[in-house]
């Protein structure tokens, strides 16, 4: 069994391992609008760090992020029609780009 060579673009991680990092793009009033401002927002695994986000992001739309923040999304306790319930929590993260980098999310 081959093994995969450690270099310094993916250090460990395979591209199976990116692709799975970014779950979904978080469609959002909120995210609508910071997106004009070259923020996206996405949701995220949640063993997900910082620089396994932006190389997820750099492998899979080609662009290379300024900054990258990682938010926990706490779970909620919720009642519906009588029934108890929780809101699963998780992890997004707001990605920050230059001005001229855009990412097609539809």
């Amino acid at each position: 069994m081959a093994e995969k060579k450690e270099t310094k673009e993916n250090k460990g991680l395979g591209n199976f391992d990116l692709e799975r990092v970014l779950i979904n793009p978080r469609i959002t009033e909120k995210a609508t609008l910071s997106s004009e401002k070259n923020v996206f927002v996405f949701d995220v695994a949640p063993d997900a760090n910082k620089f396994k986000v932006a190389e997820a992001i750099k492998y899979l739309y080609k662009v290379t992020p300024v900054k990258v923040n990682v938010v926990t999304v706490p779970a909620k306790r919720i009642v519906y029609r009588g029934k108890k319930g929780i809101k699963t929590g998780g992890k997004k993260a707001y990605i920050y780009l230059k001005a001229e980098d855009k990412i097609n999310i539809t």
